[in-house]
């Protein structure tokens, strides 16, 4: 069957991930990533989007990706880019950093004035990851080497290298993150002064960080005098980080800690129009369940904090204060989608704004000099677009088309199924929240996929998902049935604490029982059933996969096999061990839900994907999952990419992975007909 959208049309599109408004509040600039000329990777460029519906209008272009975009008060935009310094001249601290031409790529801050071509502002020697600016303050988010000198930084690292030794060593927990070996560079705030179109006065505000700064979020006032981040401290209970927030001046570096009691977590701070107050996402980790998330306001400068939300039963994280200093913009998940929301900065009170009832909110950005937000907008069967939205009026409406998509004819259409599953202890109701997109009927081959995705804490909503394309399944004729089971979010603090604790071998595999039962009732037959998911989802579909060959195929990515054997391999093992309320050596009965000690019991075949590179469910897990198959004599197959990590990111191999599990369903079904 030719497909309308395959994974080739996946990997083709544009991808719109940012947009930011101009001072006069006439138009935005997006970030658009696309294909490189040799279809091989990823770029991206920025493109202008005039908010009175004009076309857009491609600003930057070249095979580097240009990212980040942010405006200066005269209308000059700041970003970064990795493109090479061509004949450009640089500071004297930047050419002490050792550029010249040809180096590998660094990302840089970059000016494009609005005449005139784009020249660079910074020359870090190892690059800049983010950057914010206010007033005439720029400040970046860098990698240095601790204890070598500025002059000497890059020579330093290119020479280990090059020539090594390439040995590192750790006192703690934890050493690794997602694909990479935590070190040796680690992660600093400089600021500089940008004073006609050139930054100086190069001031390093965090010399003493070590590893606080990883896995940050930031912001920075508008006057550019101060900045808050989050700041990692290592608990010494759980052996996990809290998260204070860090009041910094841009000045002289001087610190505050906000926040800092023990087991306190913050997220997105973000200043208020004056710089007086803050606002921020937080909440208090514990061994008992998953905290609730809720915003709270710093009074500055003395710190003093209230909780904005404490009744309402979602995560909120903040975008950004509105002009009148008073009106907090948010979203949070919500029964399947993520709608905007505005709380007061006073009294806490939230509302909606724009619709609620179909599509989420990707980014958000204020508009300057109006009451007005855009941001970029997708749903589950099309790609993330920028939008524009009144806030007077709630109207919303798209700017442009960036994304080059063009919906298949005829459409998939999607509903939402609601199931009711095992009450709490307590005897209290629970509804399982069900996404499923039904190929049309000219498309359809009569075959289900239930698609469980990870996490746990996580959701299916109404998101386009680059990695798992709901469309994509249905446009090859399969029904694809995305449920929202024990643990995943928008549904309630006390719907996530369902699965807390060493329970997800029990609670969510019955909601999904209950949810098969109710879908064999609608006329679904187990034997035209594919069950497939990643990570959490690998995990489920592992554990349906022991209790014996009810369904026609498993498909299990980077997922969890053998949970001892995981627990000390995992880049956040600690992390584990508070979800499990346990460990392998404090609890016998560990592994009472591991897919490994139950394999005697797997007769469905199988295909199972894993990364090499991955460091959250190492690729070990998949290793030991195929030879135990093997030797049991269940038929299954193993697709390993040596080149990816958690997600298969690279075009050609995602376009890899849909074609092989594609045709590995295609010979399961024909061989069992």
């Amino acid at each position: 069957m030719s497909l309308s959208f395959n994974a080739e049309s996946l990997v083709s599109l544009n991808r719109v991930s940012a947009l930011v408004a101009r001072p006069d509040g006439q138009a935005s600039v997006a970030v658009v990533e696309r294909l490189d000329m040799d279809k091989s990777k990823y770029v991206s460029d920025l493109w202008l989007v005039p908010h009175d519906g004009g076309p857009a209008r491609q600003l930057t272009r070249g095979e580097t990706k240009d990212r980040a975009p942010a405006f200066l008060a005269d209308g000059t935009l700041l970003f970064l880019s990795d493109r090479p310094v061509l004949g450009a001249s640089v500071s004297p601290w930047a050419a002490l950093a050792g550029a010249k031409p040809g180096d590998e790529a660094r990302a840089q801050i970059w000016a494009l004035p609005t005449q005139g071509e784009a020249f660079v502002l910074s020359d870090e020697p190892h690059g800049v990851s983010d950057f914010k600016h206010g007033g005439t303050t720029v400040v970046a988010l860098v990698e240095v080497l601790p204890g070598v000198p500025l002059d000497e930084q890059k020579k330093r690292l290119a020479d280990k290298k090059k020539h090594g030794p390439s040995i590192l060593k750790y006192t703690a927990q934890p050493v690794r993150f997602w694909d990479r070996w935590l070190g040796p560079t680690e992660p600093r705030l400089v600021a500089y002064d940008l004073v006609a179109g050139v930054l100086e006065g190069r001031r390093e505000l965090t010399a003493d960080a070590g590893d606080a700064l990883r896995e940050n979020s930031w912001d920075l006032s508008a006057d550019g005098r101060q900045l808050a981040i989050t700041w990692a401290v290592m608990s010494p209970v759980d052996r996990i980080h809290d998260k204070p927030l860090a009041l910094i001046g841009t000045q002289s570096g001087a610190r505050t800690l906000l926040g800092s009691d023990p087991n306190l977590v913050h997220a997105a701070p973000r200043f208020v129009p004056g710089g007086n107050t803050l606002v921020s996402q937080r909440y208090r980790r514990s061994r008992d369940g998953y905290a609730q998330r809720s915003l709270w306001r710093y009074d500055l400068p003395d710190g003093g904090a209230r909780e904005l939300t404490p009744d309402w039963d979602r995560w909120p994280g903040a975008w950004g204060v509105l002009a009148d200093g008073v009106t907090v913009v948010t979203t949070a998940e919500d029964l399947g989608k993520s709608p905007l929301f505005l709380v007061d900065l006073e009294t806490g009170a939230h509302r909606a704004a724009g619709p609620t009832d179909h599509g989420s909110w990707d980014q958000v950005a204020l508009v300057p000099g109006g009451n007005a937000l855009v941001g970029v907008r997708s749903d589950l069967l099309a790609p993330p677009e920028p939008f524009w939205l009144d806030l007077t009026t709630n109207e919303l409406r798209p700017l442009a088309r960036l994304s080059g998509f063009t919906p298949p004819a005829p459409m998939p259409t999607t509903r939402v199924l609601d199931v009711a599953v095992g009450a709490r202890a307590d005897g209290t109701a629970r509804t399982l929240s069900t996404l499923v997109v039904e190929p049309h009927a000219s498309q359809s081959n009569g075959r289900t996929v239930l698609w469980i995705h990870g996490g746990p804490v996580a959701a299916w909503s109404e998101h386009w998902h680059w990695r798992w394309s709901s469309l994509l399944m249905a446009e090859a004729g399969y029904r694809v049935v995305l449920p929202n089971p024990s643990g995943s979010t928008g549904h309630g603090i006390d719907w996530v604490n369902d699965i807390w604790g060493n329970t997800w071998g029990e609670r969510c595999y019955d909601d999904l029982m209950r949810l098969i039962a109710q879908l064999e009732s609608e006329g679904t037959r187990a034997r035209e059933m594919v069950i497939m998911g990643g990570s959490f989802g690998g995990y489920m579909t592992n554990w349906i996969g022991t209790h014996g060959e009810r369904f026609r195929a498993l498909v299990t990515h980077a997922s969890l096999f053998d949970m001892g054997a995981f627990h000390g391999v995992t880049d956040f093992p600690s992390w584990w061990e508070l979800m499990l309320a346990g460990a392998p050596w404090s609890d016998p009965e560990f592994d009472r839900y591991s897919p490994a000690r139950f394999v005697s019991g797997w007769r469905t075949p199988t295909l199972i994907l894993h990364g090499d590179k991955d460091f959250r469910v190492p690729v070990g897990e998949g290793l030991a999952l195929f030879e135990a198959l093997q030797a049991h004599g269940v038929p299954s197959e193993l697709a390993i990419f040596p080149d990816e990590h958690h997600w298969i990111l690279k075009p050609n191999n995602v376009i890899a992975w849909y074609e092989t599990v594609l045709d590995f369903l295609d010979r399961v079904f024909a061989e069992g007909s």
